[in-house]
């Protein structure tokens, strides 16, 4: 999978968003809203030197739809990509089943769970032996099953125009398939980020 079809992917969620938005009335949830994210990635244990998220920045765009109508239950549809010198740049394609249950006012909390597909780059050019001789084969990397687990922190207030719903989140990514040896590689998403819920026409 090449680093170009992000950007479709992009455009489509944006079309879709933009297009499928519904409003069953005040006090409501509007269906896909636009999720925008910068992302910053580490290849660490959850919870471990978080600090070195914060050298590795992406972004991620997304839409979610709500399964009971309304904001505290809904499934999530994310693209991110990120870039991190150390250990190659990633593109990671994943989707989520979140439970926000209310805190206070219009605060709430997430905790959401799902599966992905992550298609990891690699960080320097990488060679192959090719009759006796070593070729280079570039930054091609691998394509790894992804398990992201994650909870949330965030502000949502119903409007009937456009307003924005915005929230951090930490997410645990535990990858299968990058190494025999290892049979799952930990890699943590600090995200910071806003739904955005636009007007009905």
């Amino acid at each position: 999978m090449k680093k170009h079809f992000f950007w479709p992917l992009i455009a489509f969620c944006l079309t879709v968003s933009l297009s499928a938005q519904t409003d069953g009335g005040k006090g409501s949830y509007r269906n896909f809203p636009i999720v925008v994210t910068l992302q910053f990635h580490s290849l660490s244990m959850p919870f471990k030197d978080i600090k070195s998220n914060f050298s590795n920045v992406g972004i991620g765009l997304g839409t979610e739809l709500s399964l009971n109508g309304k904001h505290n239950w809904a499934q999530q549809i994310s693209a991110v990509w990120y870039r991190n010198k150390a250990v190659g740049n990633g593109l990671l394609f994943y989707t989520q089943a979140a439970w926000r249950p209310t805190l206070f006012s219009n605060v709430f909390a997430e905790v959401k769970a799902g599966v992905g597909y992550l298609y990891t780059f690699r960080p320097v050019e990488a060679y192959r032996q090719v009759n006796g001789e070593w070729m280079p084969v570039g930054h091609k990397g691998k394509g790894l099953l992804a398990f992201p687990v994650g909870f949330s922190l965030g502000y949502h207030e119903y409007a009937a125009g456009t307003y924005f719903s915005p929230f951090v989140s930490y997410q645990m990514v535990m990858t299968k398939g990058y190494s025999k040896s290892i049979p799952l590689v930990p890699e943590t998403l600090v995200q910071v980020g806003s739904s955005i819920f636009y007007k009905n026409k």
